[in-house]
C-alpha cells in the first residue's frame, strides 16, 4: 500500500481533540518505524531547550543544528506558572515541530506519515490526562502524610 494512500486514509487529528485511533491500530495500518532520524535531532533540540529552562544544563545532549525559533518557543512555555497550562503549551510546541517533517513538495509522503505518528502520540498522551486521574494520583502520593 502506498504511503500517499495511507496518509490520506487516516482520520484527521486536531490538537486538544481525542485521538481518533489507538497506537496499535496505527501500527497495523502504517507500520512501526515511520519516524525518521531527522525527528531525533529536532526532538533533542527541544529537550535541550527544556533542560535549559529548568537550569539542567548537564542534561543537554549533542544535536546537530540549532533552531532559535523552537528554543525560544520552549523557553516561552516555561513562563507559564500553571503546570497543566505549561504542559499543554509544551505539547503544542512538539505538535507544531512535527510539521517540519512534512515536505511541502510531498504533503502525503513519508514525512507526513511521521508527522501524523508524532501527533498521534501527543493526542494519546493528552487523552490520558484528566482532573480525576490527577486528583487520584495526588491522593495516592500524599496518603502517607495524612496518617
Amino acid at each position: 500500500m502506498s504511503t500517499d494512500y495511507i496518509v490520506s486514509s487516516l482520520p484527521s487529528l486536531a490538537f486538544g481533540a481525542p485521538a481518533p485511533l489507538t497506537w496499535e491500530r496505527f501500527v497495523e495500518t502504517a507500520g512501526e518505524n515511520v519516524i525518521p532520524a531527522a525527528w531525533n535531532d529536532l526532538e533533542t533540540q527541544l529537550r535541550n531547550a527544556m533542560a535549559e529552562a529548568r537550569n539542567g544544563e548537564k542534561y543537554r545532549r549533542p544535536a546537530s543544528g540549532c533552531s532559535l525559533y523552537w528554543r525560544n518557543r520552549v523557553l516561552a512555555c516555561f513562563q507559564e506558572k500553571d503546570v497543566l497550562k505549561r504542559e499543554t503549551l509544551i505539547d503544542r510546541v512538539w505538535w507544531d515541530a512535527a510539521e517540519e517533517l512534512t515536505s511541502v513538495t510531498s504533503p502525503l509522503g513519508a514525512g507526513a506519515l511521521a508527522t501524523y505518528a508524532i501527533r498521534l502520540k501527543i493526542a494519546l498522551k493528552r487523552s490520558r490526562i484528566s482532573k480525576d486521574a490527577g486528583n487520584a494520583s495526588f491522593d495516592r502520593l500524599t496518603a502517607e502524610t495524612k496518617r
